[in-house]
């Protein structure tokens, strides 16, 4: 009999269908079935061993909520049997509804229940005990995970001992994950949590990779990427990456019709074991990358998310450093001027800030500069192991990419048919804040332009990097900013802007509450609470646009 391993996510939803990602024990027929009539099933396919369906569930009604439950072979996996949680739904959005987008980044497991928590308790634990306990109350209509959904190259204790019982832990990759099994672990960890687990059930979910997801610091640079080819290793660790990366993530971001239009996907269905087909995907995301999308696109009625993948994408020649490759940036582009003024809120979700402190963002221009020579090679061969070790390669570090990010910024939120708002949502840092833009060279968009940075969702904030980012939007140090920006000879950026929200540290996730052209901001951060389990306190409620 099939037994349901992890899962079930539901990741896509529309007015009439949705999308429920599944493992399960042994190949079989997964089934949703859907109290309204509602449903849909499809055969596993396999990978490494491993086997999984994303089951397309048609003819949902827009507007309503209906509850649902999986079977495998026709007996029924989920709920599982004396399950403290409400029942799974799935809401099928209506042309009127608002949108409650809930987002955050880097997120280390919890560890198991009554276990001590050592960064605190988890923003999205506290989430799901929040809804669990008010089944009927506000919940986010989907989670953006914007990056390091799993650590492969920082694992828990008991990863640890796990990888230990299966190999040398004193060679390399050491306690990092080395293959699709070890990934596998990653995510059992991580989604198996009871609160994750029916979290994840429950909210639709959009994610896209950062470099956790494979390594700190991943793509840095050339220099970077050639060391890392020298080694016996980092092939396994990148293409296991990538494969399990397109089936926990990347293949649930579709929506159904993509899906099914999806060679890659139709060749793994097809073939008794997908695992060679998959790994030969891999290989060509490693090799050419650009041929190769992991950015996609939702509308969600009159809100258009573009997730924009700031990892695999990149140009890395020293003197053509790009951030996005040429056909990245083209598609990124089109997705934004397609049918201007057909939207009234336009998200962009990309894994790393846009604006940084400025210091930090001077830094990296400077770091940039130094790398590619502007100061000769000595200074060039001094500002590689700068980068490496100060994790120099956010935006700022793609001077011309970020460039014309603010002019495509500017010109969505420009014109009678502008948006009323322009959020660019990131994680990546360790704590949360606000950034407003301003033009210098052109007029100021007609729509509210804000960059919103939320992170972690669960991990650890040093003293070190507390210090260092509220220090980083100083008047000081803007002045110090000033100066490396000089010695660099870097060009004046091509937009402004000044910090006004935060920061703020600690577990959290921000929401934003979209309804016609109205937005709002919430932060809420993650506290312990005696009996209930960890909660969500309010740190900002304000309003973006009325």
């Amino acid at each position: 009999m099939a037994e349901l391993r992890l899962g079930p996510l539901l990741r896509y939803t529309d007015g009439s269908s949705a999308t429920v990602w599944v493992e399960t024990s042994r190949p079989c027929t997964a089934e949703v079935r859907c109290a309204d009539g509602s449903g849909g099933t499809a055969g596993t396919f396999q990978i490494a061993g491993h086997h999984y369906a994303l089951v397309p569930v048609t003819g949902l009604t827009a507007g309503t909520t209906t509850t649902y439950e999986v079977l495998l072979d026709g007996a029924r996996v989920w709920p599982m049997p004396g399950s403290p949680f409400p029942p799974s739904v799935i809401h099928a959005p209506g042309p009127d509804d608002g949108l409650h987008v809930a987002f955050g980044s880097c997120r280390w497991a919890s560890p198991p229940a009554g276990g001590h928590d050592p960064v605190g308790p988890d923003a999205l634990d506290a989430l799901a005990t929040r809804m669990a306990a008010d089944p009927e109350g506000e919940r986010p209509d989907v989670l953006l995970l914007l990056g390091d959904q799993v650590y492969a190259d920082e694992t828990s204790d008991s990863t640890q001992r796990w990888l230990a019982s299966r190999r040398d832990l004193k060679e390399p990759p050491g306690s990092g994950v080395a293959d699709y099994e070890e990934y596998t672990h990653l995510y059992y960890e991580s989604w198996l949590d009871p609160r994750i687990r029916w979290l994840l059930s429950t909210v639709p979910s959009c994610m896209i990779f950062d470099d956790h997801d494979v390594i700190d610091d991943w793509n840095t640079s050339a220099s970077w990427l050639a060391d890392m080819r020298t080694t016996d290793w980092w092939q396994e660790r990148l293409l296991s990456g990538l494969m399990s990366y397109w089936v926990h993530q990347h293949l649930g971001n579709l929506s159904p019709a993509e899906v099914a239009a999806d060679p890659v996907y139709a060749q793994v269905r097809e073939a008794p074991d997908g695992t060679d087909v998959l790994r030969a995907f891999a290989a060509r995301a490693d090799t050419d990358p650009a041929s190769v999308r992991w950015s996609y696109r939702r509308d969600f009625g009159r809100v258009r998310l573009l997730m924009v993948d700031s990892r695999a994408a990149r140009v890395l020649d020293e003197q053509d450093r790009a951030m996005l490759d040429p056909g990245e940036e083209a598609w990124l582009r089109e997705q934004v001027m397609d049918r201007a003024g057909g939207y009234d809120h336009l998200l962009v979700g990309t894994s790393l800030p846009w604006l940084l402190p400025h210091l930090v963002h001077d830094a990296e221009g400077w770091n940039a500069a130094l790398c590619g020579g502007e100061r000769g090679e000595r200074w060039a061969r001094w500002g590689e192991k700068l980068r490496r070790a100060a994790d120099l390669e956010h935006w700022s570090a793609f001077p011309e990419s970020f460039a014309d990010l603010a002019e495509l910024v500017a010109e969505a939120g420009s014109g009678p048919d502008a948006p009323a708002t322009v959020c660019v949502l990131s994680g990546d840092v360790h704590h949360a804040y606000i950034a407003e833009p301003s033009w210098s060279s052109r007029p100021q968009p007609d729509a509210r332009v804000v960059q919103l940075v939320c992170s972690p969702v669960h991990n650890s904030v040093p003293l070190s990097m507390r210090l260092a980012f509220r220090a980083g939007w100083s008047g000081v140090s803007r002045g110090i900013g000033r100066l490396l920006a000089r010695h660099g000879r870097l060009a004046h950026p091509p937009v402004g802007w000044r910090k006004t929200g935060g920061p703020w540290f600690g577990n959290q996730l921000m929401t934003l509450t979209l309804r016609g052209r109205s937005a709002r901001l919430r932060l809420e951060h993650a506290e312990p609470r005696e009996g209930t389990g960890p909660g969500l306190t309010t740190l900002l409620d304000s309003e973006l646009s009325p």
